[in-house]
């Protein structure tokens, strides 16, 4: 009876602690995932926008300067 009652407090503590790990564990990757998504993303957003706004536009190559790299 004792025996039996001791188990279960040792798989009820054993269990407590894997899902105070596992909890832990999925807290930090959210923590992470929410950082990454509010904080710089937008940061990455704003300087992806701004270098496609101020970068040139490529030229197309003309015959002759085509015809100089491929020599």
């Amino acid at each position: 009876m004792i025996s039996s009652l001791l188990t279960m407090l040792v798989v009820g503590f054993v269990a407590l602690v894997a899902i105070g790990i596992v909890l832990s564990i999925v807290g930090a990757l959210v923590g992470v995932a929410f950082t990454l998504l509010f904080k710089v993303a937008p940061i990455l957003l704003v300087g992806y926008v701004v270098l496609r706004l101020l970068a040139p536009k490529q030229k197309r190559l003309s015959a002759e300067d085509r015809k100089w790299l491929e020599s």
